[in-house]
């Protein structure tokens, strides 16, 4: 039973591969670092680079230790060791983001849902051994799929998960939490022009130096790694993508993506391939791009309109590319030879 992984990134057009790198004449620093389970790239202008980018891998690897379940230790893995007992005492950061993601669970009629550990776990989706559970072992943890049973309390900041053997996992809003992190050193230091991205989670403060927009990448689904079939141009914004073509893994005549959707237990099926999302703020895309992409075209359109501040870009199956409204101007298709049809609305 021939079983394979492809782990595949966003990509950055812009971005030279280099370990790290100091440019005197132009006052720019690049390094690249691992944390949270991912890549964690980093450009920024400012005479003071390097020392800002170590405070922000330092505050990367705060909000790691704190939410991980990937490492011992750290105040969400308490919270689930703890399910169905007692509260747990958190920092305030953390209630911040359970409190967050459960606003996007409810928006989003629970496409998107934390407490989906279970069947993470179930599915070893990022292990070196992804298995295909029996429907029988999915449909015994689906009762306990449920954002609703994130119980939280402000005074004194602490959480509870309502039952025994339910499990929070913040691998789809955390990466955007700490490149918004990232974004406010940034500016707490004086940059005026920086960009981070987290495994392909990008967060741009202002334009280039040059004050033109930064041109980031949209990834062609069906291609090689480091194709693209557009470009966005961004300032002060976070770019987002989700998509089955990130991570998965072939059993049999089947191949079984990552994002699994919480009401079915199974990998999500829906009319998408990638969905991107652009906003004001990383931790909203991030959480955004994983609801969309389940709820499929339709709905997450519409998800996406009713919201200020964000946008995006819908690849659908039969090779369509969607932009909402706010983005016209700023995107660039270069799909024409890809097999892809850009479909200009209104």
């Amino acid at each position: 039973m021939a079983k394979k992984w492809l782990i595949l990134f966003m990509g950055i057009l812009f971005l030279p591969l280099l370990s790290s790198c100091f440019h005197p004449e132009t006052l720019s620093f690049q390094t690249y670092d691992y944390a949270m389970g991912t890549l964690v790239t980093q450009m920024i202008y400012h005479k003071e680079a390097e020392d800002i980018s170590g405070a922000v891998n330092d505050r990367i690897a705060d909000i790691e230790a704190k939410m991980t379940i990937n490492k011992p230790g750290g105040e969400i893995n308490a919270l689930n060791d703890a399910a169905g007992e007692e509260y747990i005492k958190l920092d305030c950061e953390t209630i911040y983001v359970l409190e967050s993601a459960k606003y996007f669970s409810e928006i989003s009629s629970g496409a998107f849902d934390i407490t989906v550990g279970p069947l993470v776990k179930l599915w070893g989706i990022w292990t070196d051994n992804p298995q295909v559970p029996n429907k029988n072992e999915i449909n015994d943890l689906l009762d306990k799929i449920n954002y609703k049973d994130i119980l939280i309390e402000q005074n004194p900041p602490r959480a509870m998960l309502k039952r025994k053997g339910q499990a929070v996992d913040l691998g789809g809003i955390a990466k955007g939490y700490a490149a918004d992190e990232a974004i406010k050193i940034y500016r707490e230091k004086g940059v005026e022009s920086a960009l981070i991205s987290l495994g392909g989670n990008i967060a741009v403060l202002g334009g280039k130096p040059d004050k033109t927009p930064w041109k980031i990448g949209i990834r062609n689904p069906k291609g090689e790694a480091g194709s693209h079939i557009g470009v966005i141009s961004i300032k002060d914004a976070s770019v987002v993508s989700s998509g089955g073509y990130e991570r998965f893994f072939e059993q049999g005549d089947f191949i079984y993506h990552h994002i699994l959707d919480p009401k079915t237990g199974y990998p999500a099926e829906t009319d998408l391939i990638s969905v991107t999302i652009v906003a004001d703020v990383s931790m909203n895309a991030d959480a955004l791009s994983t609801a969309v992409f389940i709820l499929g075209f339709e709905r997450g359109r519409a998800l996406v309109e009713g919201i200020e501040g964000v946008e995006s870009i819908f690849i659908t199956k039969d090779n369509n590319i969607y932009i909402t409204s706010g983005l016209k101007g700023n995107f660039e298709f270069k799909g024409e030879n890809e097999g892809y049809l850009y479909v200009e609305e209104g």
